[in-house]
């Protein structure tokens, strides 16, 4: 009976400071996955960022056609600026020389 005691008595022993250590091995897990998953956290959160500012977005119709139209609208002022000054130019003076100066005969 004592060598049973004294058996039992150890596995006691023995288990509590295996249960010790395990719990100390899971306090020391659950510090590190913590950290961790705040380090992964914060990696998410700036990918996140990142593809908001580098991921073409598909442009809708309407944002499409708005652009069309406001790159026509500024081809045809062009257009009619190069127009007006195309009609200026050819009303202008026939007479193409420097105040005062004349071109010179050859004899």
């Amino acid at each position: 009976n004592e060598i049973e005691k004294a058996t039992k008595e150890q596995d006691v022993k023995y288990k509590v400071k295996e249960s010790t250590e395990l719990d100390a091995t899971v306090a020391e897990t659950s510090s590190d996955r913590s950290g961790v998953q705040a380090e992964l956290d914060a990696v998410l959160e700036y990918l996140q960022k990142i593809e908001a500012q580098c991921i073409e977005k598909a442009e809708t119709h309407a944002e499409r056609k708005a652009r069309f139209e406001a790159e026509l609208a500024g081809l045809r002022e062009a257009l009619s600026i190069l127009e007006s000054e195309t009609a200026l130019v050819q009303r202008g003076s026939t007479e193409k020389h420097l105040r005062g100066v004349r071109q010179h005969t050859v004899a």
